[in-house]
């Protein structure tokens, strides 16, 4: 699954448009590498975003094409 469409399925990022410019910015990594919106994520991958001081570690937990709004955050886990 692209890293873009997890971003938005999982509601880490709310609209897949903004998902797209973070990662267009060099704002999201995968297992530690800064990636473009295509990029691929397994399970078990690392996502890391910096939005100005913040910085989001989520670790996949699973792939879903669509997820309802309740059951969205067991596609990730969160790292501190």
């Amino acid at each position: 699954m692209r890293v873009d469409k997890f971003l938005k399925v999982s509601r880490i990022i709310k609209r897949r448009t903004i998902a797209n410019e973070a990662c267009d910015a060099g704002r999201v990594s995968v297992n530690g590498k800064v990636v473009k919106a295509g990029a691929e994520v397994k399970v078990g991958d690392i996502i890391e975003i910096r939005f100005g001081n913040n910085v989001t570690k989520v670790e996949v937990m699973m792939l879903s094409e669509s997820q309802k709004k309740e059951d969205a955050a067991a596609m990730y886990r969160s790292i501190e």
